[in-house]
C-alpha cells in the first residue's frame, strides 16, 4: 500500500509539472506576446497531452496507462535539448536562424545568462521522465 501511495504522489508531481509547463507556455505566448518558433510548437505538441495523460492516470490511480507520457516526454526532452543547443552553441545558431517565421535561435528570455524558454521546457521534460522512471521501477 505504501508503494501505491508513493506512486500516486509522484503522479501528482508529474501532473503538476506538466500543468505548470503548459500554463507557462501559454503565459509567454498569450500574455507576453512571444510568438513560438517551430521547435517551440513541437515541444508544446509533446507537452500539452501530458496534462491529460497524467491527470487520467492520477484519477484512475493506474500508472500503467501513463506509458505514452513517458514516450512523449522523452521525445520532448530531446527536442528541448536540441533547441537549447541551437540557442547557445555558436556552431548551431546559424541553423536556427532559418527555422521559420520566428528563428529558433531567438531568445525571448535569458535569465541568469542560461535560462531560456527551451531550458525551462527541457527541465520540465527531464523531471517528468525521471519521476516516471521511478514509478516504473517500483512497479
Amino acid at each position: 500500500m505504501e508503494n501505491a501511495k508513493r506512486n500516486e504522489t509522484l503522479l501528482m508531481i508529474i501532473w503538476t509539472q506538466s500543468l505548470v509547463a503548459v500554463l507557462g507556455s501559454l503565459f509567454f505566448s498569450e500574455i507576453l506576446g512571444y510568438v513560438p518558433c517551430e521547435l517551440c510548437w513541437i515541444q508544446r505538441i509533446l507537452m500539452y497531452p501530458l496534462v491529460i495523460i497524467y491527470g487520467t492516470a492520477l484519477i484512475k490511480k493506474d500508472t500503467s496507462i501513463a506509458l505514452p507520457g513517458l514516450i512523449l516526454s522523452g521525445i520532448g526532452m530531446i527536442v528541448s535539448i536540441y533547441h537549447y543547443m541551437v540557442q547557445k552553441v555558436p556552431a548551431l545558431q546559424e541553423a536556427g536562424g532559418s527555422c521559420g517565421a520566428v528563428p529558433c535561435n531567438t531568445e525571448y528570455v535569458n535569465y541568469f545568462g542560461f535560462v531560456t524558454i527551451p531550458f525551462l521546457a527541457g527541465t520540465a521534460f527531464i523531471i517528468i521522465v525521471i519521476l516516471h522512471i521511478l514509478i516504473w521501477k517500483r512497479g
